[in-house]
């Protein structure tokens, strides 16, 4: 298969997810799409960037860039997360030399695809956190709002047919 329908068929399978109902098999097929579509991007699992997190012998840590929309990133983030959207908003960061980038969005699209342009221009040392903050904050892990952490935590749902991926009581209002 060609890069081109090789996209377009994980373009595709994520489409048919977006238009299918919600349940406990989309979170693997979401995976599996995301993986098909960004098949160079690392991948770092929710559980693999807390140890690495909390590992206070590996300095520096990751720099975790939020790839969402300011208003999602508004609601919460990971803490000491930086918004950061694009390649020039990454590479204006303050950062080490070969520091690892770890980067996020809801469930891991956006920001495969980030990880993807980074890789492409040079940044090598980039990560995508897999299933993103929706995955991290199902399982129970910190979310903050600027130095604050949430109790309870809630998270922006980026829309009401994503949102489903989200536990009901982590849900914040959408306007």
């Amino acid at each position: 298969m060609t890069p081109y329908r090789h996209r377009a068929a994980a373009f595709f399978g994520l489409f048919a997810l977006y238009m299918s109902p919600v349940d406990a098999k989309t979170w693997d097929s979401l995976r599996l799409n995301i993986r098909k579509r960004f098949p160079d991007v690392r991948q770092i699992s929710t559980q693999q960037l807390a140890d690495w997190l909390a590992d206070t012998n590996k300095v520096p840590g990751p720099l975790l860039a939020d790839t969402r929309r300011t208003d999602e990133f508004a609601v919460s983030h990971l803490a000491q997360a930086h918004r950061a959207g694009a390649i020039e908003a990454i590479r204006a960061l303050p950062r080490f030399d070969n520091q690892p980038i770890v980067v996020y969005c809801s469930v891991g699209y956006r920001s495969s695809a980030l990880a993807e342009k980074l890789h492409r221009t040079g940044l090598t040392n980039v990560w995508n956190l897999e299933g993103s903050l929706f995955a991290w904050a199902n399982e129970g892990r910190p979310v903050y709002r600027g130095q604050e952490l949430l109790t309870p935590p809630k998270v922006h749902p980026y829309d009401k047919k994503w949102g489903q991926l989200l536990k009901e009581p982590l849900r914040s209002s959408l306007p």
